[in-house]
């Protein structure tokens, strides 16, 4: 007999790598910064994904979009800052800037171990979701040690939404 598997909607702790990243950053509401800022960063990165592909080297897959909220619950909506990225591949050295205004730049995002849950459902309906990460948290004896991180695996008009919702956490 197997064991039982664990839900994908249980809370978890498991070790991320470092990830090399595009990056862009805004700051007001989502609905007003993510329309401002998808064109630069998705320009940026499948041109440069294209662009290994024409020169025969080897490309990746453009995956899940990911973005932090370091000052969420700290601030009003309309003062949020985002700092939204794509992974790209860790040799990546520069980026190509396709929006004017909006600059895209690399970053290495570092994890360790993280604490995440998968939550089902609106963004706007999240509060009880990260109440229970953050209770499984507590009592593993673990602390947040990073920023409110989410990572988006489906569309924002999905029948169902998908959001991995993240921390880096540490032991007590």
């Amino acid at each position: 007999m197997s064991p039982p598997r664990s839900s994908k909607l249980e809370p978890k702790i498991l070790e991320m790598l470092p990830q090399k990243m595009a990056v862009v950053c805004g700051q007001g509401t989502p609905d007003k910064v993510f329309p401002k800022l998808m064109p630069a960063l998705y320009g940026s990165v499948f041109t440069l994904k294209f662009g290994l592909k024409k020169k025969g080297l080897p490309t990746f897959k453009v995956s899940g979009l990911r973005a932090r909220y370091p000052d969420a619950h700290l601030v009003p909506k309309e003062e949020w800052t985002h700092i939204i990225g794509l992974p790209i591949p860790s040799d990546t050295v520069s980026l190509p800037q396709k929006v004017a205004d909006v600059e895209v730049k690399i970053e290495t995002w570092q994890y360790g171990p993280v604490a995440q849950i998968l939550h089902l459902g609106a963004y706007d309906q999240e509060g009880p979701t990260v109440s229970r990460l953050h209770q499984f948290i507590e009592d593993n004896s673990y602390e947040i040690a990073g920023v409110h991180e989410e990572e988006y695996l489906s569309r924002p008009d999905a029948k169902v939404v998908k959001t991995i919702i993240r921390y880096v956490v540490r032991k007590k």
